[in-house]
């Protein structure tokens, strides 16, 4: 077990009222973590303590902010075992994906620092005599990120990276089901030698954390806030945000299709969408929730699936498995209803089903219809559902009735009509021949629908942690009409 203190200006400290909480393996029942249940006033200390940090921050050069985030980078990466150790008894995900959430992040921060310089602006032609216009990024000010459990370092990284090389100071909120990751990354920018103030971490319990995200919403010194999470959770953000007009960048909820068309190589269909549907027992905001398959390839692809599902191994996230635990008994649940319902209405459990415990096999419902709640509600777990479709269109028409937008897939042997559906689907990232599980660290993600708003990496990514502002050089004789 670990015990962890909230992170405000560079210094460790417990919460003020001197309370905890407790994180526990989803396997074992242990605790894993215990850390600091902060309330708003302890929101109070991290804000002043980043807005205190900013103006100093805000002036450094590209050079030594692009210097500290690679040494971050090099850092992170040294400590993937103690990532992997904390991560696994945190959240039940299995070392490789923990290890793959350390990689990705490394990638992450490295981006961030090369974009430090290609913070630009633009002269604006005017038609005003003697007139120098403008158009130039500049540093916001505090910003607040709060990541998820899901993909802890990648997510929790992704909050931070970007607005620290824009020359912002930042507010972390941690997930209460993974405190001790989302510290550690903020502690590997600490050694690399960020300044105190400029990366701080709160940690709280869940019973509090309407309290805590309300005040860091609300706090006057807080500028924007990024979100990754939960449709319901961002929308709550969305609206006590806009109370304040501070703008947000949410990404949120999805139910992910993937489209294979009656032209596509099965094979490799079926390995994207093991991949696609299982990765990290389907807790992905981009996980394969849905394969729309043309009824003419139904029965093939489906067989091929089957196979491929069924020899999965599933287990204790310690030991050489595919499919580890899922972050509570919640979840199996939640997706033990959602099978039951489409069952119940003429669905078939191909392979797969629920277990005791929080570790489930990977799971196929076959012959999944409009009217299921399989088709419509994210499960955010380990099954997915098979939804036949008539022809191409019918895929389409398919794959955009969801609330969802995120991510999206297709599977078809003819590239240029993959790439005219993939322009109708209402998705804000869509890949041919490929999972709907990929992501870039310079690549502009994000959503649309109740997926969200906004989006992080690379250039687009700049665009939402800078303020565009307009800044002139006039001639002080100018003339006057009075």
């Amino acid at each position: 077990m670990a015990e962890i203190e909230l992170l405000i200006g560079g210094k460790q400290s417990a919460a003020k009222d001197k309370t905890v909480f407790e994180r526990r393996d989803p396997v074992t029942g242990e605790v894993a973590t215990k850390a600091p249940a902060a309330k708003a006033v302890d929101v109070d200390r991290a804000v002043e303590a980043a807005a205190k940090a900013f103006p100093d921050w805000s002036e450094e050069g590209p050079g030594k902010r692009r210097e500290i985030l690679m040494k971050a980078a090099d850092i992170l990466e040294e400590k993937t075992p103690r990532f992997i150790e904390v991560g696994v008894a945190e959240t039940g995900a299995t070392g490789p994906w923990i290890g793959f959430n350390v990689m990705f992040a490394a990638k992450v921060l490295r981006e961030a620092a090369a974009m430090t310089t290609q913070i630009k602006g633009e002269i604006v032609p005017s038609d005003k005599p003697g007139n120098f216009a403008m158009a130039v990024r500049q540093p916001v000010g505090v910003l607040v990120g709060m990541a998820p459990w899901n993909a802890p370092v990648i997510l929790g990284m992704r909050a931070v990276a970007m607005p620290i090389a824009c020359g912002n100071t930042v507010v972390l909120k941690a997930s209460e089901m993974c405190p001790h990751l989302h510290l550690m990354i903020a502690e590997c920018f600490e050694e690399a030698g960020l300044p105190k103030g400029v990366i701080n971490i709160v940690t709280h319990a869940a019973e509090d954390a309407p309290e805590v995200v309300t005040r860091l919403i609300e706090h006057p010194k807080v500028k924007r806030i990024n979100f990754t999470g939960s449709t319901r959770v961002g929308r709550i953000i969305a609206e006590t945000a806009a109370k304040h007009l501070k703008p947000v960048l949410l990404e949120l909820g999805g139910k992910a299709p993937m489209l294979v068309l009656d032209d596509a190589d099965l094979d490799a269909a079926v390995n994207g969408a093991a991949f696609g549907a299982f990765m990290n027992q389907g807790q992905i905001c981009m996980s394969t929730e849905r394969i729309i398959v043309d009824e003419k390839v139904a029965d093939a692809f489906v067989e091929k699936f089957a196979k491929k599902a069924a020899d999965l191994p599933h287990g204790d996230p310690r030991e050489p498995v595919v499919l580890g635990s899922v972050i509570d008994r919640a979840t199996i649940d939640k997706v033990d209803g959602l099978i039951d319902d489409a069952l119940s209405k003429g669905g078939v459990l191909v392979t797969g089903g629920p277990e005791a415990g929080t570790i489930m096999p990977a799971t196929i419902v076959d012959k999944v219809t409009q009217d299921m709640r399989l088709f419509r509600e994210e499960s955010f777990g380990p099954v997915v559902c098979i939804v036949r479709a008539k022809d191409a269109d019918h895929a389409v028409e398919l794959a955009n009735d969801t609330e969802y937008g995120l991510s999206a897939s297709i599977y078809s042997g003819d590239v240029q009509k993959a790439l005219k559906l993939a322009k109708r689907i209402e998705s804000g990232i869509c890949h041919i021949n490929g999972p709907t599980v990929h992501d870039e660290a310079q690549m502009p993600f994000g959503g649309v629908k109740n997926s969200g708003y906004g989006r992080f990496g690379g250039s687009a990514g700049v665009d939402e942690f800078t303020e565009l502002r307009w800044i002139t050089i006039e001639d002080p004789h100018q003339h006057y009409p009075f």
